[in-house]
């Protein structure tokens, strides 16, 4: 085939195979559309059913995060205050830290985020009255762990900096040695003397799918336009 039939051809089988492409990335976002509506259904109900136990330790190697998260449960133990830990927060109250205390419970220990305090807060002498001693009983949802920090921001355990809750990190620097793979996010059960303030998880799915999916396809129709400009007949002049 001469160079000219090779440029002829190149053109149409390149509008062809991007519209091939395009409708298929189109097809793709639709099923991405529809496992995240399913999901945040699922994640919906979860938040509103009655606690269940917090899975028990045989299980937690095993745990599906997207089958458990999310999902509202309950466990009894005891708080070590002593080995708490302040992660960097930016919530609908404004700047400030979560507070992670341990809870050693008939399980394992199991880290629970008591909620939210304001810089003037962080101090645990500021809040003595959150400090229960005993036994008590946490129910909240479960959360997977958060490994190495924030974008831009690595946690740095060695000076006491957390900018996420990294489960595995935080046990290590705590010496709390083997802890359960998820953190439980309490409710919004007031504590005594207001802080820390629980039940500020926020639930959001980020569902941009159908947009995504009219690019693609809008980008599949011009495609096939081009396929068909360029196998028109060109008109001859009379």
């Amino acid at each position: 085939m001469s160079a000219g039939g090779v440029r002829r051809w190149f053109l149409p089988a390149l509008c062809l195979v991007l519209a091939l492409l395009f409708t298929a990335l189109g097809v793709w976002q639709l099923e991405r559309r529809a496992w995240k509506l399913d999901l945040i259904e699922r994640v919906d109900a979860r938040v509103i059913a009655p606690p269940q136990p917090v899975p028990p330790r045989g299980a937690w190697g095993s745990l599906d995060p997207r089958k458990a998260e999310y999902r509202r449960v309950r466990a009894m133990g005891e708080f070590l205050h002593d080995r708490e830990t302040l992660v960097d927060a930016l919530t609908e109250r404004g700047a400030g830290a979560w507070v992670l205390t341990p809870l050693r419970t008939l399980q394992g220990t199991i880290l629970v985020n008591r909620g939210f305090v304001p810089p003037d807060r962080r101090a645990p002498k500021t809040r003595a009255a959150a400090q229960p001693l005993g036994e008590v009983t946490v129910t909240g949802l479960l959360r997977v762990t958060e490994p190495n920090g924030r974008v831009l921001r690595a946690n740095r355990p060695a000076e006491n900096r957390w900018y996420s809750r990294d489960v595995q990190a935080i046990a290590r620097a705590r010496d709390l040695g083997q802890v359960a793979p998820f953190f439980i996010d309490a409710d919004a059960k007031a504590n005594p003397g207001g802080y820390p303030v629980g039940g500020l998880t926020v639930i959001s799915f980020r569902n941009t799918h159908l947009i995504y999916a009219l690019t693609w396809f809008g980008l599949a129709a011009l495609s096939v336009v081009g396929l068909f400009l360029l196998l028109k007949p060109a008109h001859k002049p009379g």
